[in-house]
């Protein structure tokens, strides 16, 4: 199937890659472009059918990501995690789905998934209090996904959860003053016991699981997936698109350059150069094949009725966090060999390593964990962690 999404975002692309500069001075992506991006479909390709949304293949929603971020990291970062999170509360109860959308299907929903927040048992639900940082795009969004501890009559955590939340229930407190992804306005929230019914929670193992209400009512095959395949592979192919965008922006720019040192002449004549475009390239192309690969992989499978077999997940992993690091080798390379052209405050290359970097340090995009749980899958030995 054509991807209709991604030839409607195409239009906006000259626009956003001109914003680019206010959104890293101004730490905000404008209401205006997240605005545009909803009216392309871009917030509803994950979203259930039954709420207006198209239910796509998450392939095409992550070459969207790419697309958007290969011209502003910001703005492909929200874009990737505001539309990963419509999937994730579609595994919700229908009563938590019809309280963010039976009004108005075009709301976004922002998350903190670090369970640091603390739930108390209470009737019909729970008391809620936490501080959260780093939910990206909150101020776009009228709901949150918190991750908190449910702790039991000894004070002790029994178990992990999400808690679905209005804005009204919560304050957003502007901290995010970073040196990459600096427009995706990732600010702390804070919430004081506040009462959270029982159907606006959902157990972080059941979702591991592949169980949950939602999947009563949104029977498609993308809510089949596990939530370690789309929601880590949306924190990673933001990266991968800037460097991506880096890399053709690099290409056009080099050509022209005539070096002042080390003998002169024109930069594309020089051979080191030529073996470095080949090198991060490289490295570009196996991140996005590899990772396509895989969820195309889990798609099929799951368009079909058929079990996703723990090998495949765990190289979904294994093959995410090394997209991340291949993305951070190509523009480690092409910052290097730009020389004293990449240093320039807000110059396409400067930007694009710092954002680059600054995604790369998400929890999610950590190698050595993801890559461990992979070797202890190949090894035969047991392997238990809510991201895969």
């Amino acid at each position: 199937m054509a991807n209709e999404v991604l030839r409607s975002i195409r239009g906006l692309l000259p626009m956003i890659a001109e914003r680019a500069d206010k959104v890293d001075e101004s730490r905000r992506v404008s209401e205006q472009v997240i605005r545009e991006l909803g009216d392309a479909g871009m917030f509803k390709m994950l979203q259930p059918r039954r709420y207006g949304g198209t239910e796509s293949n998450p392939v095409h929603f992550y070459e969207v990501v790419r697309a958007v971020s290969g011209v502003c990291g910001s703005t492909g970062w929200l874009a990737s995690v505001l539309g990963v999170h419509p999937w994730h509360l579609a595994l919700f109860d229908d009563r938590a789905q019809r309280d963010v959308w039976g009004h108005d299907d075009s709301v976004l929903v922002s998350s903190a998934y670090a369970p640091v927040g603390r739930l108390v048992p209470v009737e019909g639900g729970y008391r809620l209090t936490g501080d959260w940082h780093f939910s990206s795009g909150c101020e776009h969004a009228s709901w949150a996904l918190l991750g908190a501890m449910v702790v039991g009559t000894e004070g002790r955590p029994v178990d992990f959860m999400t808690a679905l939340v209005p804005r009204s229930d919560y304050r957003i407190h502007d901290v995010w003053d970073v040196v990459g992804m600096r427009g995706t306005a990732s600010n702390e929230i804070s919430a004081e016991d506040v009462f959270v019914p029982d159907y606006r929670i959902k157990r972080n193992y059941e979702t591991a699981q592949l169980r949950g209400p939602g999947q009563k009512v949104n029977r498609g095959p993308l809510y089949r997936l596990p939530f370690a395949t789309l929601f880590t592979t949306a924190v990673a192919a933001p990266g991968v698109g800037v460097v991506a965008g880096c890399y053709e922006r690099y290409l056009t720019f080099m050509r022209e350059r005539v070096r002042l040192s080390l003998g002169g002449g024109r930069f594309v004549d020089d051979q080191f150069a030529q073996v470095a475009v080949a090198r991060a390239s490289s490295e570009i192309d196996a991140a996005i094949l590899q990772m396509d690969r895989n969820v195309r992989e889990l798609w099929e499978l799951a368009e079909a009725g058929e079990e996703l077999p723990m090998g495949l997940r765990l190289r979904v992993r294994r093959d995410q966090v090394r997209a991340t690091e291949r993305a951070l080798d190509a523009i480690d390379l092409l910052f290097k060999t730009a020389g004293g052209s990449s240093l320039s405050r807000g110059n396409a290359i400067e930007r694009s390593w710092r954002d680059a970097h600054a995604g790369s340090v998400h929890v999610a995009n950590e190698p050595e964990r993801a890559l461990a749980l992979f070797g202890r899958g190949a090894f035969g030995l047991p392997v238990e962690d809510n991201l895969v």
